[in-house]
């Protein structure tokens, strides 16, 4: 195949794409049928039917049992800030984000007790199958889900201690900062790491989101002199949100 030349599926695809991203097939618009790509594009059954799935793949249309193929509606993608962490707040990053952007969060978590697999032991710099507290979280904007997060914390920082349960307690819910401090763990530094990938099934599911989709990983982890008190992953919905930051200059 020459360089740049595209299978047809594809140019079939990138019409059909163009003509939804400029509105020429609105939302809610039934996809022009497989025979139709097939007469109007001059190509096969199996290529007009990969061209469709591209797109279903893509998330800009959707199946509809017994109907047909319809464009989707494209959500205007929302603001997620991320401008660090201010102690003393009696609040955690997420509901100082959400006041910062006048917006209404609420949250729903579950901790237990696990074993560390070996990737959060690195990330904890502990050993594998030491104890960790595990907390899920879903996290919603008026009502609706817009990013998951799980953590883990070494038992042998927080074990036997007031903040052990991170949503229970005097300062359940008040954030990693200020209940480290509660037990004289003075946290110093943050650090993130954003990456991309297709989202699993489970996560799609509870962010309302298509199978296929994007989400966005942000990989975090509270220091304090040097050791990890607390890692984190925030799965947040591409197609719905862009994440921004907003850092100090010192």
């Amino acid at each position: 195949m020459p360089f740049g030349e595209q299978p047809a599926y594809l140019r079939v695809a990138s019409d059909l794409r163009e003509k939804i991203v400029n509105g020429a097939l609105p939302p809610h618009t039934r996809l022009p049928s497989q025979a139709r790509i097939r007469e109007e594009y001059g190509v096969s059954d199996t290529v007009a039917l990969e061209a469709r799935k591209v797109l279903m793949a893509e998330g800009l249309v959707e199946g509809r049992s017994g109907s047909g193929t319809y464009v989707r509606a494209r959500p205007v993608p929302r603001r997620i800030a991320r401008s660090g962490y201010r102690s003393g707040t009696g609040a955690g990053p997420f509901r100082q984000e959400q006041t910062a952007e006048g917006a209404r969060g609420t949250w729903e978590s579950r901790s237990e007790q696990e074993g560390a697999s070996d990737e959060i032991a690195e990330r904890l710099g502990i050993e594998p199958g030491d104890r960790v507290m595990r907390t899920r979280y879903v996290f919603r904007e008026a009502g609706e889900p817009m990013m998951l997060s799980t953590s883990w914390e070494p038992l042998a920082v927080t074990g036997r201690t007031p903040v052990m349960l991170p949503e229970e307690g005097p300062l359940g819910g008040c954030g990693v900062v200020d209940r480290m401090a509660a037990i004289d763990v003075v946290v110093d530094n943050v650090a993130e790491e954003v990456g991309a990938r297709p989202g699993l099934a489970e996560e799609l599911m509870a962010l309302g989101g298509v199978p296929g989709h994007v989400v966005m990983v942000i990989g975090r982890t509270y220091y304090a002199s040097g050791l990890a008190v607390e890692t984190a992953d925030v799965v947040v919905p591409a197609d719905r949100y862009r994440i921004a930051y907003h850092l100090p200059v010192k």
